[in-house]
Parts: C-alpha cells; sequence; structure tokens
C-alpha cells in the first residue's frame, strides 16, 4: 500500500491532468467558436448587402410600376377621348 502523502500527491497529480485536459479542451471549443463566430459574421454582411440590393431592386421596379401605371392611364385617356370624338362626330 501506497504511503498516505504519495497517495495525496498521485491524487493531486490526477486533478491537475484533468484540469489540463479540460482547459486544452476548451481552448479548442474556443477556437471552433471563434471561427465560426467569424464565418457567421462574414455570412451576415454578405446578406446584409444582398439584402440592400433587393431592396434597391424593389424600389427600382416599383418605380417603374408607377411610370407603367401613368402610361396606361394615359393611353385610356386618350381612348375614352377618341371614343367621345367619335361619338359626337357620328351625332
Amino acid at each position: 500500500m501506497a504511503a498516505p502523502g504519495l497517495e495525496k500527491f498521485e491524487n493531486l497529480l490526477d486533478k491537475i491532468h484533468r484540469s489540463v485536459a479540460i482547459c486544452n479542451s476548451l481552448r479548442h471549443e474556443k477556437e471552433q467558436l471563434e471561427g465560426d463566430l467569424q464565418k457567421l459574421t462574414l455570412d451576415l454582411a454578405a446578406e446584409k448587402t444582398d439584402n440592400e440590393k433587393l431592396k434597391s431592386q424593389i424600389e427600382f421596379l416599383l418605380e417603374e410600376r408607377e411610370a407603367m401605371k401613368l402610361k396606361v392611364e394615359g393611353i385610356l385617356d386618350a381612348i375614352t377621348m377618341l371614343e367621345l370624338e367619335a361619338d359626337s362626330v357620328k351625332k
């Protein structure tokens, strides 16, 4: 049987080894998480850029739609005027 002082030392040494293993594991996990965070940060920046491009496209399309709407209304008004003129000529 080992001396009580030697057993305590071996227990302490075992705890130190386990603590070092836990620290190494935590350091590795921290590095992975930092890498994940960096990737996600880049992905978020790219998504924001895409979002801004899409907003610009939507604004452009809405303006274009409004311009087309005004043109169609102008054409309809012109047709209405022609119909009124045609009716007045028939009378």
